[in-house]
């Protein structure tokens, strides 16, 4: 199961299980990029593909969707919490409080709000593996970063929670703590501004989503046994979040 699936780092993810042959639930607010997706999915054949259009930021719809699966797609084996977002970048006296409710709703209360609903049906099984889409602004701030960089900081300490709370339960726990990565994180970050989401990447071979969907499904496939706890990816040309070298 993969939240925030239908552009980006979930997108690829969803492409690189189902090529491989892996049943998938996908979910997203937007219908219409859901219903691409899941076409681009059936393509792969001899795979069950399930999407689930909602918000998961609103707990009601999460409980009811996840709770109304059948019992075969109550099977999850991975969770690739992905759903998030930046919005805004300012100084926190002068930033957007509804911009804050969107981060901290999407990428702490979102990602709580599916655990929830996911995780009693691992420990069911006493089998599962949860990804968390962290972010180097989880490690380190930056100016302007403030909110952005505090969701991404609870992040860090749920994965960690959780992969306590659940360890007699066999349930894997691993936090993916991407760098520069050219998606449209940029672009909903500056809400459209093309220009300003470009310029955020001028100069660097910045990581693409496909390079993050390997990192997840390289993990996902390791033996039982093996765990990869939390991993920091970087392009080569960044070395933490306020170093980085631009070529001309």
């Amino acid at each position: 199961m993969i939240t925030g699936a239908t552009t980006g780092f979930g997108k690829a993810t969803a492409l690189r299980f189902a090529e491989n042959g892996y049943n998938i639930i996908i979910n997203g607010r937007r219908k219409e990029l859901l219903d691409v997706l899941e076409k681009e999915l059936i393509a792969f054949g001899k795979i069950k593909i399930l999407p689930l259009n909602f918000d998961v930021r609103k707990k009601d719809e999460v409980e009811s969707v996840i709770g109304s699966l059948t019992e075969e797609w109550k099977k999850i084996d991975i969770l690739v919490n992905n759903a998030g977002l930046a919005v805004g970048l300012d100084h926190i006296q002068n930033g957007n409080t509804d911009d804050w409710d969107r981060m901290i709703d999407t990428n702490v209360k979102g990602l709580l709000y599916v655990t929830r609903a996911v995780a009693p049906l691992m420990i069911a099984r006493n089998k599962g593996h949860i990804f968390n889409i962290g972010s180097i602004a989880g490690k380190e701030t930056y100016e302007n970063g403030n909110v952005y960089c505090a969701s991404k900081f609870a992040v860090d300490a749920l994965s960690k929670s959780m992969r306590i709370d659940m360890l007699k339960n066999n349930i894997k726990v691993t936090l993916i703590s991407p760098g520069m990565a050219e998606t449209e994180f940029s672009l909903v970050r500056f809400k459209g501004d093309e220009q300003k989401a470009k310029n955020v990447y001028k100069g660097i071979n910045a990581l693409t989503a496909d390079d993050i969907a390997d990192v997840i499904y390289y993990c996902a496939t390791l033996p039982d046994h093996v765990c990869i706890n939390e991993l920091v990816i970087t392009p080569a040309q960044q070395a933490s979040v306020n170093h980085s070298f631009r070529k001309e």
